[in-house]
């Protein structure tokens, strides 16, 4: 099921990937936590047998990316239960993002490997303890997070890094781009911050800023072992696109490092909040992503499918012809479309250009 994904789909009909906040609970407090976690859990979080009707209707969306998160997914007792039953029952490509806590031993890394997990998922947020220490909030998670890795590698499970990036570790990013390859990991994912839950506007890099480490990520990616994915910056698509037909210009030729094998590859085509992608919360309400929180139905009263094809906020989010601003009449609307969490966050119009993108469409007109 894991090559399907890499043959184009409709995503008008059927997403990419889908997120599902297994718990809420956490023992982390990440100063830019999307979910505000605690360290209790909701009761009203979907229960076991609310979970795997939740996973025969995602199996029934073509098989899409699955990943658990949190929260900590590993504060759910039944955890291991669930992917098993997703993964051996369903046939669901799994990826999960537990936090560096106590709770990462090497059983639970065995447990993993057993059921078939597909890839682990860490965040690491700087390239030494104190950076990621003060940005995750809780002292020693740097050094959990080097000896859950160490786990990984003993089980020979796919590392994923997830970095946000912000006014915290701008400056630390080469570095820690080091650090990802010292790792092995097969992806870094940057998450650019979004001011939602426990992030701040204050803590948001400026669409200058934003520009530049992307065009670094386009120079930085040939010369990895690594793939290198955004989230929350769909305008990364606009600057390789630039930048490759600049290259084309200048007959530029760059050799490529040979990656890591990533068994679960790339999306054919770039997703969106909404458009791609769809998340569904601890409780079950159902979300664009987990950055936008404007819940389009439930799961426990409507079908996920049904949610994600007719929610009037879906479909707006997937018409590119809605989009205002400089997104609306921008000539990479179709392939970026701009993080509408960011534009909801900071404008609350989840329609309007994205604050974070410094690019200025030929057409564009300023009032």
């Amino acid at each position: 099921m894991e090559a399907a994904l890499t043959k184009p789909r409709n995503y008008h009909e059927y997403p990419f990937i889908v997120i599902w906040e297994v718990t809420r609970s956490c023992a982390l407090k990440c100063l830019h936590c999307r979910a505000e976690a605690q360290y209790k859990a909701d009761p009203r979080q979907l229960t076991l047998e609310e979970g795997k009707q939740l996973i025969d209707q995602i199996a029934d969306m073509q098989h899409p990316l699955f990943v658990f998160t949190g929260g900590d997914p590993l504060m759910r007792n039944d955890l291991f239960e669930l992917a098993d039953y997703a993964i051996r029952e369903k046939q669901l490509p799994i990826s999960m993002t537990p936090s560096a806590t106590p709770k990462v031993t090497r059983e639970a890394v065995m447990k993993a490997k057993a059921v078939g997990l597909s890839r682990w998922a860490f965040s690491l947020d700087g390239s030494t303890a104190d950076i990621h220490d003060h940005f995750r909030g809780t002292k020693g998670s740097y050094e959990m997070t080097m000896r859950g890795i160490s786990y990984l590698h003993e089980q020979q499970i796919p590392i994923q890094i997830n970095t946000t990036v912000s006014n915290y570790n701008l400056h630390d990013l080469a570095a820690t781009a080091e650090k990802v390859k010292e790792m092995g990991a097969v992806l870094w994912s940057l998450f650019f911050l979004v001011p939602t839950g426990r992030g701040m506007h204050k803590d948001m890099i400026t669409p200058e800023q934003h520009e530049k480490v992307m065009q670094w990520l386009y120079r930085l990616g040939p010369q990895m072992p690594f793939g290198i994915k955004t989230t929350e910056a769909p305008h990364y698509r606009r600057v390789i696109a630039q930048e490759k037909s600049l290259e084309s210009l200048l007959s530029a030729h760059h050799g490529t490092a040979p990656k890591h094998v990533d068994r679960l590859g790339r999306a054919p085509k770039g997703v969106n909040d909404g458009d791609g992608f769809v998340f569904i919360s601890h409780t079950g309400d159902v979300y664009p992503s987990g950055f936008l929180p404007l819940s389009c139905g439930n799961v426990r009263q409507t079908p996920l499918l049904d949610i994600y094809r007719n929610s009037p906020i879906m479909r707006e989010l997937r018409d590119k012809s809605l989009l205002k601003g400089k997104c609306g009449v921008c000539e990479f609307k179709n392939i970026c479309g701009g993080s509408r969490a960011r534009a909801y966050a900071v404008t609350g119009d989840y329609l309007e250009s994205d604050p974070a993108c410094s690019y200025v469409p030929q057409s564009f007109v300023p009032c």
